[in-house]
């Protein structure tokens, strides 16, 4: 069973990884690192 905190979680790395937006753009939208959103861009998965 997964926390709400990770069903979160993977929602923004969904967003994420489906946009077309900068990665400081994103970045400053979800109050997270930009060396983070690349990592997740780059992630072939959401898990």
């Amino acid at each position: 069973m997964s926390s709400g905190l990770t069903r979160g979680t993977e929602a923004v790395r969904r967003a994420i990884q489906n946009s077309q937006a900068s990665l400081r753009t994103l970045a400053k939208r979800y109050g997270i690192n930009q060396k983070t959103v690349a990592k997740w861009k780059k992630r072939e998965t959401v898990a």
